[in-house]
C-alpha cells in the first residue's frame, strides 16, 4: 500500500527541492501517493489564505508531509510563520522537532554525529504577550513563555528514548537553569525524573550559552540534546553551519503518538533570489525525506538515500537530484 504524503513546495525554491526529493524516493523503491498542496507566502498574496481550518482537516488524513519552504519579501515577518508553520506544529501536536547533525566542524579531523530534540509546541512561540501603547514613547511589550510538566515530559522522554536506541547513550540537557529559575527549573527536575527511568543513559547538563561555544569547540561531546523551543531553534542552526552548512541540513517535526501526520522539511529558507537558476541544492530536502522515510517504517531506503548524499554529488538541482536517484537506485 502505497504512503500518502501531503506535498507543499511553497514559496521560492520549495517546489524545485521537493521534486527531486520525491523524485529520490521513489527511485529509493518506495511507493508513494503524493498530494500537492498551495500554501505559503504566494498563496496569501494572491487570495489571502494561509491555512484554513477545511485544509488542515485535509492535511489530518495524511500519513506525512512534506513541505519544501514557505516566505516571501512582500509578506510582513510572521504571517506565515505563525499563520501556517507554528499553526500545523500546534494543531497536529508535532511536539518533537528532531535534526541530525552529521559532519566535521571546521577545525576537527573527524566527524561528529549528534542529535537535537528541541520542545516544538511550548515556551515563546505559544504567543503569550501583548502590547500596550503602541507607537508610543511608552510603549510596553512582554513576550511570556509557556513550559507545562506535560510538554517537557514528554520531549524529554522521546530524548531518552532515542539515546537508548544510539551507541553512546547519552543525553544533554540545554537549559538556563541559573538565570530561568522557573522554566529551568521544571525542565530540570524533568530531566532528573526521567533519567532515573533509564539507568544505562548517561546524562551532562549545559547552560545554552556554553552550548554555543561547544558546539564549535567540541560537538563530539554530544550524542542526543534536549532543549526548549527557542533556545532549540537557535541552537540548531548552529549546528547546521558547522555540519556542512545550513542549506544541507534536514529536520522532523513529529507527534510520535501518530494520531496525525509528521512533517518533514529542510532548514533552509524559500532563496527568492536563486528561483529557477538551478543553483539550489535540494539535498537538505532529500535528507528530510529520508527523515520522513524512517518514521513510515522504511529505514533500509532511507539509510540508502543517506549513503547516496553523502557523495555530495554537484551540478545544477536536477543534476544533483538525478545524480542521488540514480544512487539509490543501483544504477
Amino acid at each position: 500500500m502505497a504512503h500518502r504524503i501531503a506535498l507543499i513546495g511553497g514559496d521560492g525554491i520549495g517546489p524545485e527541492v521537493t521534486t527531486e526529493a520525491v523524485k529520490v524516493v521513489r527511485a529509493a523503491g518506495v511507493n508513494i501517493d503524493t498530494t500537492d498542496f498551495d500554501l505559503g507566502g504566494q498563496r496569501y498574496l494572491r487570495d489571502g489564505e494561509i491555512l484554513s481550518d477545511s485544509v488542515l482537516n485535509e492535511l489530518r488524513n495524511f500519513d506525512a508531509i512534506l513541505l519544501g519552504a514557505v516566505g516571501t519579501p512582500e509578506v510582513p515577518p510572521g504571517v506565515i510563520e505563525r499563520g501556517l508553520l507554528l499553526k500545523m506544529r500546534f494543531e497536529l501536536d508535532l511536539f518533537v522537532n528532531q535534526r541530525p547533525f552529521i559532519g566535521t566542524a571546521p577545525g576537527h579531523a573527524t566527524p561528529h554525529d549528534f542529535i537535537c530534540i528541541r520542545e516544538n509546541t511550548e515556551g515563546p512561540y505559544v504567543g503569550e504577550g501583548g502590547v500596550l501603547r503602541k507607537g508610543t514613547a511608552h510603549e510596553v511589550a512582554t513576550q511570556g513563555s509557556v513550559n507545562t510538566r506535560m510538554g517537557v515530559e514528554r520531549c524529554i522522554r522521546y530524548a531518552f528514548e532515542l539515546a537508548s536506541q544510539r551507541e553512546r547513550k547519552h543525553v544533554t540537557l540545554v537549559h538556563k537553569t541559573n538565570v530561568l529559575t522557573f522554566a529551568g527549573d521544571l525542565w530540570q527536575r524533568a530531566f532528573n525524573d526521567v533519567a532515573a527511568e533509564f539507568p544505562q543513559v548517561e546524562t551532562a547538563y549545559n547552560h545554552v550559552d556554553a552550548a554555543c561555544i561547544y558546539f564549535v569547540q567540541d560537538p563530539h561531546r554530544y550524542d542526543v540534546i534536549v532543549t526548549d523551543n527557542l533556545f532549540g531553534d537557535i541552537l540548531t542552526d548552529l549546528g547546521g553551519a558547522v555540519s556542512g552548512g545550513i542549506g544541507l541540513a534536514s529536520s522532523a517535526n513529529l507527534n510520535p503518538a501518530r494520531t496525525g501526520p509528521s512533517m518533514f522539511e529542510p532548514v533552509h529558507g524559500s532563496a527568492p533570489d536563486i528561483v529557477g537558476t538551478g543553483k539550489a541544492n535540494p539535498t537538505a530536502a532529500i535528507l528530510s525525506a529520508a527523515l520522513m522515510l524512517d518514521f513510515l517504517g522504511e529505514s533500509a531506503a532511507a539509510d540508502r538515500i543517506r549513503t547516496a548524499c553523502a557523495t555530495n554529488p554537484t551540478g545544477s538541482t536536477v543534476d544533483i537530484g538525478n545524480a542521488i536517484a540514480a544512487l539509490v537506485a543501483g544504477k
